[in-house]
């Protein structure tokens, strides 16, 4: 049996027979990770809640031949633990988890840049830097962009014709100039394109000062873009305290 070690964010669980439980995490050199955590539903499972959804975990694994086995886990940070009694932020954190499995391609290969952008997103919504919807949106982009989607707020994203602009089309890939708009752009605010683009470069101090309604706007585009990318809406943005 080969054993292998890894480390990461777990995404999801789900129930597999009468004591088992299939776990997928979002790992450091193997991507999406679905594994199998024997008798993990038993009051005497020595894994406890170390392998709940938000768990910043180190493990080490068994090559099966459908399902890797989960043979020992170590806490490296308890999010759970911190997010639980915050209905915004657990929120928040739930679409943050759902978009980290719709990006990650299930290819075996590392993803170091989205894991420690998701610990680093969970971390701050635990420390309540900033408002949670603000984190997740931030959280979003970033991820986008680490995947190869990086919208442009101050270009035009077909011509290059420099900004900035006011029409905004997520399948043209950001800001459109006048002479490229096209039909359905939507048309945000100056504030709300300056609220994006200080989200999508971690610009706080920008973010920090954005009013209500340039973050509900910017809300909405950018769960317009990421379900114009991911081909479907995520299920977990209905329930995130806007």
């Amino acid at each position: 049996m080969s054993l292998y070690r890894d480390a990461g964010i777990v995404l999801r669980v789900h129930k597999l027979g009468e004591a088992d439980r299939i776990i997928t995490l979002l790992t450091r050199d193997r991507g999406i990770v679905r594994a199998a955590a024997k008798g993990i539903r038993k009051t005497t499972s020595r894994f406890g809640g170390r392998l709940e959804p938000f768990m910043h975990v180190d493990l080490q694994l068994a090559e099966g031949r459908s399902l890797d086995i989960i043979t020992q886990v170590e806490t490296i940070n308890a999010f759970a633990k911190d997010l639980g009694g915050d209905y915004a932020a657990y929120t928040a954190g739930t679409a943050m988890l759902e978009t980290a499995e719709r990006l990650v391609q299930e290819d075996g290969e590392p993803a170091v840049p989205q894991l420690q952008l998701l610990v680093g997103a969970l971390r701050a919504l635990t420390e309540g830097r900033m408002t949670p919807s603000l984190i997740l949106d931030s959280y979003q982009l970033r991820a986008l962009s680490i995947a190869g989607y990086a919208p442009t707020f101050d270009a035009c994203a077909r011509c290059a014709a420099e900004g900035p602009h006011r029409n905004f089309h997520a399948a043209s890939g950001g800001m459109l100039c006048d002479e490229c708009r096209v039909a359905g752009s939507a048309a945000p605010s100056p504030f709300t394109v300056t609220l994006l683009a200080g989200l999508l470069s971690g610009d706080w101090s920008t973010v920090g000062t954005s009013d209500d309604r340039s973050r509900r706007e910017a809300s909405s585009i950018v769960s317009a873009y990421l379900s114009w990318h991911l081909e479907r809406g995520l299920r977990s943005l209905s329930h995130v305290d806007r």
